[in-house]
């Protein structure tokens, strides 16, 4: 037997209850020989309800080894192809050697359980001059069956894959042996082999016809495993290239994803994620759910993912993110549904917004001990047509988390919804701040190892920042003295905020160039105060202009600069067409061409429109 007994995943051997003398037995304990032509086509068809009962490949070999013991062999090995394994095509072998193998079953009676196959999930190969006289290889090789009707004393080592391992063969009465490869479509995908010892008759001539349709039929089985495997490699493969790779630096939040796979054999779904950095620093999360599982879902996913990026980036309402997203869901074709929860950050005040569309509640810990769930009004799934959504805006304490989540950290199909909200409350509660990091949550998680369905996990931790709000007096000040440090966010980046009320008269303009030329003097970036000036100064003035004058006016220092304006005006700014006798509209264009980037988007009182440069190295 070139297969294990020990040292594999699981039992070091697979024990039946079989005794001597039943090793031939059918069903209705009649000696497989001796059953007539329709008794050996039962037990074939028996092995189609107890081979291949899911489209796990390892399983299924193991099935194939636990229904020939007893009742057809007192031992049992099967090996497939390293290659099949990783869900490559099989392959009819010619060259002068095996292909790499890995032990994948074993079943013995108990008094075969001394016996030294290859251990379980260990691949092997012979030496180079052992090939042609080794009998299991012949049987790969050529793609033909052995049969040993009565093994001789030299036979013993042309079977067993060491000396010592052909030594136990012997002493544990093994007189009779036979190997027949597994092959599906005219390709190779592996072997199994049998042995009986003391006690029970030789292999026949009609051991060996069964042998070899019992084969045939669980390499169909082995091969549909293989191909199921490999498919959903491919969606696996698809889903995580349509999530994050990375979450970005922002400042006042540390945020870690995890998204974890079934852990059974299951389709994926649609569970996906989004962190995104918004202008002045603040941060959109996003966490959705597609119904369904397979690629369909996964595709759907990226759907909704891109499109929900593109609306966070127009409208920081989470709400309103919400209500466009329903329509776009329902523009599909294939009618998909999906829950979501968005949240938006705002470092100024530690808040979040968050509305929801269909989904799990998420849970607050304040970094104090205390875990609850966040009282969030549940809107209609995306995709079902019922709006408009509520937004929630709290406020978390610094180094208190917002813990985000699928439903495939708590699914049970066994357990009520609600007392899997609750572990799963105590596990977060339990584990604390610190303890959230590195995915803990999703180890603990009520579902723990039996959990059948993919889920997703984002933590956001709010840290220290550095921000300071003033009212610029009439004399312009700046309002700015008392603030200190600088803090260091994960990835390396400085942060810093900065936030006014502005003026509503026509002085705004001079009063926010006095303020961002003051600062950018403390932070030691006076080279961009001409250019951050200009952009200042036109930003107030088309909030003077067109949005009833400026409200707040923002400068962040983080990786980039950038300074916001806000004002109540309804209409977002574009970039006009200037003749060269217009005396205005030059503005945008000015700031699109000494900014890295612009923007502008939507906020409940109105708008906001920002300016972003490259800090020098």
């Amino acid at each position: 037997m070139s297969s294990r007994t020990s040292g594999g995943r699981g039992s070091a051997v697979r024990r039946s209850a079989g005794a001597r003398g039943r090793s031939t037995r059918g069903g209705g304990g009649v000696p497989l020989d001796r059953l007539s032509t329709r008794g050996r086509l039962a037990w074939l068809n028996s092995a189609g309800s107890r081979i291949g009962t899911t489209l796990d490949l390892e399983r299924t070999a193991r099935e194939l080894a636990e229904f020939t013991v007893p009742g057809f062999a007192d031992g049992a090995a099967v090996d497939i192809l390293e290659s099949v394994l990783r869900g490559e095509e099989g392959s009819r072998w010619t060259g002068t050697g095996v292909p790499l193998m890995r032990a994948a079953a074993l079943c013995a009676v108990e008094e075969l359980s001394s016996l030294e196959p290859t251990p379980v999930g260990e691949t092997f190969v012979r030496a180079e001059e052992q090939h042609e006289t080794l009998l299991h290889q012949y049987c790969l090789r050529q793609g033909k069956p052995v049969l040993l009707s009565r093994m001789r004393n030299d036979d013993f080592i042309k079977v067993a894959p060491t000396e010592s391992a052909a030594a136990k063969m012997r002493a544990a009465g093994v007189h009779t042996y036979l190997a027949v490869p597994l092959i599906a479509r005219g390709l190779l995908l592996g072997s199994a082999d049998f042995v009986r010892g003391s006690g029970s008759p030789p292999f026949s001539a009609t051991d060996l016809a069964l042998a070899e349709q019992l084969a045939s039929q669980a390499a169909v089985f082995i091969d549909n495993a293989r191909l199921y495997g490999r498919e959903r490699e491919h969606v696996v493969s698809l889903q995580r290239s349509l999530l994050p790779r990375a979450t970005p630096v922002t400042p006042g939040l540390r945020v870690q994803a995890e998204y974890a796979p079934s852990t059974g054999h299951h389709e994926v779904g649609g569970d996906w994620y989004d962190v995104m950095a918004l202008p002045s620093g603040r941060t959109a999360l996003m966490v959705g759910d597609v119904m369904g599982h397979g690629l369909p879902a996964a595709a759907t996913m990226g759907r909704l993912r891109a499109v929900a990026r593109t609306l966070m980036t127009l409208d920081m309402a989470p709400e309103r993110v919400l209500a466009r997203l329903d329509l776009a869901t329902r523009d599909l074709e294939d009618e998909q549904v999906a829950t979501c929860l968005c949240a938006v950050y705002d470092p100024a005040d530690s808040t979040y917004t968050l509305a929801s569309a269909g989904h799990l509640p998420p849970i607050l810990l304040d970094g104090q001990g205390a875990a609850d769930f966040v009282d969030l009004p549940v809107g209609a799934p995306l995709g079902a047509g019922v709006i408009p959504y509520d937004p929630v805006r709290l406020t978390v304490p610094e180094g208190g988390d917002l813990v985000m989540y699928t439903d495939g950290l708590i699914k049970s199909r066994h357990a009520d919804l609600d007392r899997q909200l609750e572990l799963l409350r105590s596990a977060a509660r339990d584990l604390g701040p610190g303890g959230l990091a590195g995915g803990a949550l999703v180890e603990r998680a009520p579902a723990g190892d039996s959990r059948f369905d993919e889920a997703v996990l984002l933590t956001a931790t709010t840290t220290a920042a550095t921000t300071a709000t003033a009212a610029p007096a009439t004399s312009g000040t700046s309002g700015t003295s008392g603030t200190s440090g600088t803090p260091e966010v994960p990835g390396g980046a400085a942060v810093d905020l900065r936030v006014w009320r502005l003026p509503q008269e026509g002085r705004a303009a001079s009063v926010a160039r006095g303020l961002v030329t003051e600062q950018l003097a403390a932070w030691e970036l006076t080279e961009l105060a001409d250019v951050c000036e200009l952009v200042v100064s036109e930003l107030v003035g088309n909030a003077l202009r067109y949005g009833n004058g400026p409200g707040e006016l923002r400068l962040l220092r983080g990786e980039r600069l950038v300074v916001e304006v806000s004002d109540t005006g309804p209409d977002l700014p574009q970039i006009q067409h200037a003749d060269l006798s217009d005396e205005g509209g030059r503005g945008l264009q000015l700031i699109n061409m000494l900014c890295r980037r612009w923007g502008s988007c939507r906020t409940v009182t109105g708008k906001v429109v920002w300016a972003e440069q490259n800090l020098h190295s």
